[in-house]
């Protein structure tokens, strides 16, 4: 499932075609995807002008002109997909088995969404029910953002006896971090998964922190991780896969200089996490 890094980078992606533009025409082929699609979802974004386009947490946020916000979450297996039109025909190409919404902008640009899983959702809500909406309310602070600091996360950590692993998967806590990034924050920091979250020192603590903007900040560098199914908003891949450290190296010599340890995994909270027993403590 994409987490932050695949998000942020298809919101980089989208924001240049789609803020401050009108949706001239909306597409639905479909009436539900994980949930179904909110009443009238066509006649109430054709028309509008997205005013602001963001991300929060694992959603995309497009705050429309009329004071609706569309959120959509990508699921496991949902892409959007900037297409320009044809050249001389201006022609867009016809849609595909998975391609279940289409949102053509007033400039001709068409942002289609495909997902065949169908684990995805759309929802539409107004600006002022947004922080008490179900799938928001209670989400904890970005990770990028200021209000996310090494004292606000000590202060959290030590009201939780629970592995510190399974503690950054909290979205109350902190949002849109996934299982990816905090293996390699964790092996970054050189702290065991399995610890209790109590246990870190103030010094282990600032490094985690800075560990984690660290490695979220390389991943949209490099356009996230491209495992499966993301893709980046033009249709490449992301290659932050490519620098893994830790994630997914199971039964692989560590790559910590000197180390002659092999990469180990454990099962925390139904998800793997791939971790060094010589290198994180």
């Amino acid at each position: 499932m994409p987490e932050l890094p695949e998000v942020e980078t298809v919101c980089r992606g989208l924001a240049p075609v789609m803020e401050g533009h009108v949706l001239a025409s909306v597409v639905q082929r479909r009436p539900n995807l994980r949930i179904p699609f909110p009443d009238d979802f066509v006649a109430r974004l054709t028309g509008r002008r997205i005013n602001q386009l963001t991300r929060r947490a694992k959603y995309v946020v497009a705050y429309l002109d009329d004071g609706q916000v569309l959120l959509i979450h990508l699921g496991m297996s949902g892409r959007m997909t900037v297409i320009e039109p044809a050249a001389g025909d201006g022609m867009l190409p016809d849609a595909g088995k998975h391609d279940h919404v289409d949102f053509v902008m007033e400039t001709g640009v068409l942002v289609r969404f495909n997902d065949p899983r169908r684990f995805g959702l759309m929802a539409l809500s107004h600006v002022d029910d947004l922080a008490t909406l179900p799938m928001l309310a209670g989400i904890g602070p970005e990770p990028l953002g200021n209000q996310f600091n090494a004292q606000m996360l000590a202060e959290a950590l030590a009201k939780r006896k629970s592995p510190i692993k399974t503690t950054l998967l909290d979205q109350r806590l902190v949002a849109g971090l996934g299982n990816i990034y905090v293996c390699e924050a964790l092996f970054r920091a050189r702290i065991a998964p399995a610890r209790a979250a109590n246990s870190l020192s103030a010094a282990e603590t600032d490094l985690l922190y800075r560990e984690i903007r660290d490695v979220l900040e390389d991943a949209i560098k490099a356009g996230g991780s491209s495992l499966r199914d993301h893709r980046q908003a033009n249709g490449e891949l992301g290659y932050f896969q490519h620098n893994f450290r830790i994630y997914g190296r199971e039964g692989e010599p560590c790559i910590t200089p000197e180390c002659d340890a092999t990469v180990g995994r454990l099962v925390q909270g139904g998800r793997s996490t791939f971790y060094c027993e010589k290198c994180q403590h």
